[in-house]
C-alpha cells in the first residue's frame, strides 16, 4: 500500500479515536446541560453563569486552541521531523520554552482581569441590577480557569504532534463529570427540587449553587491538566521552570501567532459580541421587578429579547455543536499535523490530496447533520429541555434558534478543515480578512432583525455569515494553491447533496404516515425522534452506497504517488 494511503488511513484512525472520545464528552456535556436546564432553567442565574463562562472559553479558543497552538504545531512538527528548529533549538527545548511563555501571558492576563473585575464590582455597589452583579461575580470566580484550560489546550497540541490524541480528547470529560456532580449533588443538598418553593427562594438557592459550580470549574481545570501529564512524560515533554521563554524560536512562533491571534480574536469576538448583544438587549431584573424598556435619545424603546435569551441560545448551540464536535472538530484536529508536515514538500501534491479528502469528509457529515437537525429540532428540544425550570415557551424558542444554527453545520464543519489548511501554509492574512467580514455581516444581519425575530435573529446572522465565509475561503484557497481538483470535489459534493435530499424527503414523509406519533408527551417525543433518526440514517447511508459515495473506502484506496522524502525546507512567510 502506498505511503500516502497509509498516512491518510492513520489520520482517519486518529479522527475516529478523537471522535469516539469526543462523543463520550459530548454526551456528558449534553447530560450536563440537560441537568443544568432542569435545575436552573433559563433565568438570571443560568444566564449570568452562561455569559460569565464564555470569558475563559474565549481565551481558550484564542490562546490555547487558537493562535499559539496554530502557530506552534507546524513549527514543532517540523522541528520533530528535522531534529531541531531552524534556530538550533531541540524540539524539547522549544516546547518547554513556548509553554513557559504561554504561562507568563496567562498569569498576567488573569491578574489584570481580576483587577478590572474588582473595579467593576466596586462601581456596581448598591446597584439594583441583580443580573449584572451575578455576571461580574461568576466571572471573577472562574477567570483563573483561563490558566488551566489554555495551558491544557497547549499541552494537548504537543501530544497531537506525537500522535497522542486520546488524553486531550478525554480531558473535557472531567469538566462535564464535575459539573453534573455539583449540580445534582448541590440541588439535593440545598433542597432545590420542589416546584412549590417561592420564586425568591428558588433564585436564592440557584445563586448559591451557581457559586459552588463556579468553584468546581476551577477544580475541574486542574484535573484536566493533571490527566495529560503521563502522556506528556512518555512523549518526552518536561516542564522546566528555567527553560528560556524568549528565544529566536519562540519569537518566530509569536510572529506567526500575532496575525493568527488577530484573526482568531476577531472570530471569537463574534461569539462575545453575540453574547453581549443577547445580554444587553435582554429584558433585565431589578429588586423591584423586571425591566422591559430602555431610553435612547429621549425615546422609549422595547428590549427585543426575552429574559434568558443568552442561555437559550447556548442550549440551541449545544445541539449543532454536538455533531460538529464529534466528527468535524475531530477530523480537523487529526488532519492538522499531517497538513503541516505535507506543506514542507515542493508542489504540495500530498497537501492538496489530504485537504481534498478532509473537505469531502467534512461535507459528508455536514450536509446530513444540517438538514437532519433542522427536521428534528422541535422534538429533540422538547425532550431534552422542556422539564423542571424550563417550560414549553422557552423550549420553543430554543428550537427556533436551533433550526437556524443547524442550517450552517456544513459550513462550520468545512471551516474547521479549511482554517487548518491556511494555518499549515502560514497564511494568516486570508482568515483574518474573512473573519472581519464574517463579524461585520453577522452584526449587520442580527441587530436589525432582533425586533422582528427575537433571539433567533442572532442564530440567523451566525448561519449566514459562516455560510458566506466557507464559500469564499474555499474559492480563495483553490486559487492560492493553483487548484484543489474542484471538478472531483464538485462531483462528490453533488452526490452527497442528492443523498441528503433523499434523506430529508424520507424523514419528512414519515411524519405524514398514520403510525407516526402525534402526541405531546415525553414518550411521544422519544418515539418521534427514534422513527425520524432511524429513517434518516438508513436512507442517507443507502443513498450514499447507491450513488457510489463510500467515503472511507475511497479515501484509503484512492490511487496516488507515494510521498517522496525531500530535504527539509522552510515554509515562506506570508
Amino acid at each position: 500500500m502506498p505511503e500516502t494511503a497509509a498516512k491518510t488511513r492513520s489520520f482517519l484512525g486518529h479522527a475516529k479515536l478523537i471522535g469516539g472520545l469526543t462523543l463520550v464528552s459530548r454526551l456528558l456535556g449534553l447530560a450536563r446541560d440537560v441537568v443544568a436546564s432542569h435545575v436552573f432553567g433559563v433565568g438570571i442565574v443560568a444566564t449570568a453563569f452562561s455569559v460569565a463562562f464564555t470569558i475563559p472559553n474565549l481565551f481558550r479558543k484564542l490562546l490555547g486552541e487558537g493562535a499559539l497552538s496554530a502557530a506552534f504545531i507546524p513549527l514543532y512538527a517540523q522541528a520533530q521531523k528535522r531534529g531541531s528548529t531552524e534556530h538550533g533549538d531541540t524540539a524539547r527545548a522549544f516546547s518547554a520554552g513556548a509553554f513557559n511563555l504561554l504561562l507568563m501571558v496567562l498569569l498576567s492576563l488573569t491578574f489584570i482581569g481580576e483587577g478590572v473585575l474588582g473595579t467593576l464590582l466596586f462601581l456596581e455597589r448598591g446597584s439594583d441590577r441583580i443580573d449584572r452583579l451575578l455576571l461580574l461575580q461568576f466571572t471573577a470566580i472562574m477567570l483563573p480557569y483561563v490558566v488551566f484550560v489554555c495551558g491544557g489546550a497547549f499541552l494537548s497540541a504537543i501530544l497531537q504532534v506525537h500522535d497522542r490524541f486520546g488524553p486531550p480528547a478525554f480531558a473535557p470529560v472531567i469538566l462535564n463529570l464535575c459539573h453534573i456532580a455539583v449540580v445534582v449533588g448541590g440541588a439535593w443538598w440545598l433542597g432545590l427540587r420542589g416546584s412549590d418553593l417561592p420564586s425568591e427562594r428558588v433564585q436564592a438557592l440557584q445563586t448559591t449553587l451557581g457559586y459552588w459550580l463556579a468553584i468546581a470549574v476551577l477544580v475541574a481545570g486542574a484535573l484536566q491538566v493533571a490527566v495529560l501529564w503521563p502522556a506528556l512524560r512518555e512523549s518526552g515533554f518536561a516542564f522546566r521552570l528555567r527553560a528560556k521563554a524568549w528565544t529566536p524560536s519562540t519569537k518566530k512562533m509569536l510572529r506567526l501567532a500575532a496575525p493568527l491571534a488577530i484573526g482568531a480574536g476577531v472570530l471569537q469576538l463574534s461569539v462575545v459580541i453575540d453574547e453581549a448583544i443577547g445580554f444587553a438587549f435582554m429584558q433585565g431584573v431589578r429588586d423591584d421587578g423586571s425591566v422591559t424598556h430602555f431610553t435612547l435619545l429621549g425615546h422609549v424603546i422595547r428590549y427585543p429579547l426575552e429574559l434568558g435569551a443568552p442561555r437559550r441560545l447556548d442550549l440551541a448551540q449545544l445541539l449543532y455543536q454536538f455533531p460538529l464536535g464529534i466528527f468535524a472538530t475531530a477530523l480537523a484536529t487529526a488532519i492538522f499535523p499531517k497538513l503541516s508536515a505535507d506543506a514542507l514538500e515542493p508542489g504540495r501534491a500530498n497537501f492538496k490530496r489530504t485537504l481534498r479528502q478532509g473537505i469531502e469528509a467534512a461535507l459528508w457529515e455536514g450536509f446530513p447533520a444540517s438538514l437532519g437537525l433542522m427536521l428534528i429540532a422541535v422534538p429533540i428540544t422538547r425532550l431534552l429541555f422542556q422539564h423542571g425550570q424550563t417550560d414549553a415557551h422557552n423550549a420553543a424558542l430554543i428550537a427556533r434558534s436551533a433550526v437556524y444554527f443547524a442550517a450552517g453545520i456544513w459550513a462550520f464543519s468545512l471551516l474547521q478543515v479549511i482554517n487548518r489548511a491556511y494555518y499549515a501554509i502560514h497564511d494568516a492574512k486570508t482568515p483574518l480578512i474573512a473573519s472581519v467580514m464574517n463579524i461585520l455581516l453577522n452584526i449587520a444581519i442580527e441587530i436589525p432583525l432582533m425586533w422582528w425575530m427575537g433571539e433567533a435573529a442572532i442564530a440567523l446572522g451566525t448561519m449566514v455569515s459562516f455560510f458566506a465565509q466557507a464559500i469564499v475561503m474555499v474559492y480563495l484557497l483553490d486559487r492560492r494553491l493553483g487548484g484543489l481538483g474542484m471538478a472531483e470535489l464538485l462531483q462528490s459534493t453533488g452526490k452527497m447533496l442528492a443523498a441528503t435530499a433523499l434523506m430529508g424527503a424520507a424523514t419528512w414523509a414519515v411524519t405524514l404516515a398514520p403510525f407516526f406519533p402525534r402526541g405531546d408527551s415525553r414518550g411521544d417525543w422519544v418515539a418521534q425522534l427514534a422513527i425520524q433518526m432511524t429513517v434518516a440514517v438508513v436512507v442517507y447511508f443507502g443513498a450514499c452506497t447507491a450513488l457510489g459515495v463510500n467515503l472511507m473506502t475511497r479515501i484509503t484506496t484512492r490511487k496516488g504517488n507515494a510521498s517522496r522524502r525531500v530535504p527539509p525546507a522552510d515554509i515562506p512567510e506570508p
